[in-house]
């Protein structure tokens, strides 16, 4: 799987492989769920009310759900954001229990991995087939994987978790048969099984495609499915299709009917239509939610105690799945490199401050991350130290050595100064060049959490002489940004899990959503004097190693020394683990809800009932 970016800063609802996120793929850039910067992210409905569409649909079961920004793209392959339409509409060979993170069969019922763990074998379910009703056979898993996403002529972030070793080479995929596929690694990896949750593609419509060229000599593939696309034309393999799709008000998806799993009658999904509105920002999904309107919500700590005391009027019932998988952060650009003009992508002045280690540890020391807690979060969260989540075997404690930084403005202005920083007579902060300290950071807009992090945030580093300037904009409009290299620094969360090596497209320099220094990236134009550090190395090295090691506590030791340096260069200051709460209508049935899956009361969709 990979990392995802998610664009709310509240507890949510979540959704498995940045750029933003995650996954919904596997994690890290792979799905999002429950925070709000990021943590995940929810359901709630705007435009018109749910209860007159649901008339004009002969009143079929439906549930109706929200999230805060229009979908992006219709097509996996080039998807980076969360949350996102295929998990619905698209399934992989295989897929993640939501509570356990266990491995399951999806479209492939078995597998099969040789002795030297280098050959996977994967035997696809008899019957398979298309939302259109086409055949899936083992055409389509070699079709995904050979012409879309081991195609280097193709930026997808799904390629980067399959790149294997030291010489980042990739899988070979062969047909054996009409069901049975063949995956050769170039050495053990111990993460693949978890990359097989990647969504399959339909080889039959998107073949052509993947060889024919646009006007520019690129890919039709590249400009197909975007969400200009007439939803009908757009075929899946999971449990629904999407019907409809009216750009910020709602997305409608139906059940598919020729969705593989299936309850002795047949009937599997249960739900015959989910009804996902795109509301403005989470205040309004609140209001919603209360109304009626929507079936389930993610919920931030302030509408916690509100909601509690209506339960059993309102008929709902508020989850609480435990500390929410992901991470939530600021992240700053260090990157040096200059566009195909020679300009640099950051200001110079302000590229020597962040690639200033001291710098960077001095405005963590600065951050009151508990008084986050206590204040926005009403004490419904935890201090965040690490890349890797709290509920994997991997994460590495504070009480086990990794390194923490506890609200200290003295020691952040001794750090500053001690790295030739000036203050003047009124508390103000210069270089020693005698610039201002004052820098930007980009965060989403319509969310008042995010909103109130950031503000105090800029009052924290207030206190230390640093003018922070805010920058909120929409979502995709971010992402944009990030992917540009046009930011300073940004406030996000991104998706998480169980296993480390999913956040490689984050972490490793050549990773897609290597953000905090964004390499040379495939169709973007040249970029000059790109700098690698010594510790950016050490943790590509890091995670080659831990990919090839299947001896469980090696692995440990190996992803522990990665926190450590994370935590000691700090590119991200890691903020706050919030929980994953969710308001539920008790009409809907079959909820399992936890924190540790992105996809959240969603993950199990196929099993939902909602009665009315």
């Amino acid at each position: 799987m990979q990392l995802k970016l998610v664009q709310d800063f509240t507890i949510v609802v979540q959704v498995g492989s940045m750029r933003a996120v995650i996954p919904v793929l596997t994690r890290w850039r792979h799905f999002l769920g429950l925070f709000g910067a990021g943590l995940l992210l929810a359901l709630g409905l705007t435009g018109c009310n749910p209860h007159q569409f649901k008339l004009q649909a002969a009143q079929v079961p439906q549930l109706v759900t929200s999230t805060l920004s229009d979908p992006k793209t219709f097509n996996y392959a080039l998807n980076n954001s969360w949350p996102n339409v295929f998990i619905f509409t698209l399934d992989g060979l295989v897929d993640e229990n939501g509570i356990t993170a266990a491995i399951e069969p999806a479209l492939a019922e078995s597998w099969e991995i040789s002795e030297d763990k280098q050959k996977f074998v994967f035997t696809l379910r008899q019957g398979l087939k298309w939302s259109d009703g086409q055949p899936l056979t083992a055409d389509d898993v070699i079709f995904t994987y050979n012409d879309v996403y081991l195609n280097e002529k193709i930026p997808t972030d799904v390629r980067d978790v399959l790149r294997i070793g030291a010489k980042r080479q990739l899988p070979t995929v062969k047909k054996l048969d009409d069901r049975r596929i063949e995956f050769t690694l170039p050495e053990p990896f111990a993460p693949f099984l978890r990359t097989m949750g990647a969504k399959i593609l339909p080889a039959h419509i998107l073949r052509e495609t993947v060889y024919t060229n646009d006007s520019d000599g690129k890919p039709r593939f590249l400009s197909t499915w975007g969400t200009d696309t007439d939803p009908t034309k757009i075929v899946g393999n999971g449990p629904y299709v999407i019907e409809s799709y009216a750009t910020s008000q709602r997305v409608v998806f139906r059940r598919n009917p020729h969705y593989w799993r299936q309850d002795p009658q047949g009937q599997m999904p249960f739900i015959d239509r989910i009804i996902w509105q795109i509301v403005e920002n989470s205040d309004v999904r609140m209001l919603r939610f209360r109304s009626g309107e929507l079936d389930m919500s993610g919920l931030r700590p302030e509408d916690f105690s509100l909601l509690k005391q209506e339960e059993k009027r309102g008929k709902f019932t508020i989850r609480n799945g435990g500390p929410a998988s992901g991470t939530t952060f600021i992240a700053f650009n260090l990157n040096q490199a200059q566009n195909k003009d020679g300009k640099p992508f950051v200001d110079p002045i302000k590229s020597a401050w962040f690639n200033t280690k001291e710098f960077r540890q001095a405005i963590a020391y600065a951050l009151d991350r508990q008084s986050l807690i206590n204040n926005l979060f009403r004490g419904i969260g935890d201090l965040q130290n690490s890349p890797i989540s709290v509920q994997s075997p991997y994460f590495l404690s504070p009480e086990q050595g990794l390194k923490v930084y506890q609200y200290d403005p003295e020691k952040s202005k001794a750090l500053l100064q001690q790295a030739g920083f000036k203050y003047d007579n009124r508390g103000q902060l210069f270089d020693a060049k005698g610039n201002r300290v004052r820098f930007t950071l980009l965060l989403p807009a319509g969310s008042r959490n995010a909103q109130a992090m950031a503000t105090q945030m800029q009052q924290d580093l207030k206190r230390v002489g640093i003018q922070l300037d805010l920058n909120p904009v929409d979502f995709n409009v971010l992402v944009e940004k990030i992917s540009a290299r046009d930011w300073e620094m940004y406030f996000l969360s991104y998706t998480g899990g169980v296993e480390p090596n999913d956040g490689a497209n984050y972490w490793t320099s050549t990773g897609a959503s290597h953000d905090f220094n964004q390499g040379p990236s495939p169709g973007q134009p040249p970029i000059k004097n790109w700098v690698v550090s010594d510790w950016e190395q050490e943790i590509d090295r890091l995670f080659i190693t831990g990919a090839r090691e299947f001896d469980e506590n090696k692995r440990k030791q190996i992803y522990a020394e990665f926190q450590r340096i994370v935590q000691e260069q700090v590119p991200v200051i890691h903020l706050v683990t919030p929980y994953a709460l969710s308001a539920i209508r008790d009409r809907v049935s079959g909820i399992q809800f936890s924190g540790l899956d992105a996809r959240g009361s969603l993950w199990n969709v196929y099993q939902l009932k909602v009665e009315d």
